[in-house]
């Protein structure tokens, strides 16, 4: 059921680094988001697709892991994303519509669900050294960059009150929790 896939759609941050993501695997994500709409029907993005493990070792430092977790450098070897995608644009050539490259990140991750992955879209990212990495010529602007692997966190989803802290945390036993505000408290009619 589609609500499935939306629940189990959570930004993961560590997964089975050693199962790895076939590059056709890639494209079939970038497919899907191919097929979504796009404002005024521009189709502006693009897509760097990296999924050998030299090159991910190369992308992994350019991106913030998690920002709530201030001393957390983010995954350990061996539990590093297999696959990365990142989202660009070209400066000339501008989407007409800022909500395209959420829609198609979206649409990767939900894709990524369904494949049996996970992921998580980061906008906090190192933008010139990844540029430099990917070799992304300076006419391109990086929006997002998106890590995706096989799941290796669990992930619980806790109902919150209206002012509660929406901060997600880990417990002793490295469990993700991540607060979410009640349906009740965000209709506003």
């Amino acid at each position: 059921m589609f609500h499935d896939i939306v629940k189990k759609n959570r930004s993961y941050r560590r997964f089975y680094e050693h199962e790895k993501i076939a590059r056709q695997d890639l494209l079939k994500l970038i497919d899907y988001a191919r097929l979504t709409p796009s404002g005024a029907n521009w189709q502006a993005l693009k897509y760097y697709l990296a999924c050998e493990p030299e090159l991910n070792s190369q992308v992994f430092p350019t991106l913030a892991w998690a920002g709530y977790f201030k001393a957390w450098p983010g995954p350990v070897a061996g539990e590093r994303p297999a696959a990365y995608i990142v989202i660009v644009q070209d400066e000339e050539y501008k989407m007409s519509s800022p909500f395209d490259c959420g829609i198609a990140a979206q649409t990767i991750l939900l894709g990524a669900v369904e494949m049996g992955l996970g992921g998580c879209m980061f906008g906090s990212i190192q933008r010139s050294k990844l540029k430099e990495v990917l070799n992304i010529p300076d006419h391109q602007e990086i929006l997002l960059a998106i890590a995706i692997g096989k799941p290796k966190e669990q992930i619980v989803i806790e109902e919150i009150p209206l002012a509660g802290d929406i901060k997600y945390w880990r417990d002793d036993n490295q469990i993700h929790h991540v607060p979410k505000r009640r349906l009740e408290d965000i209709i506003l009619n």
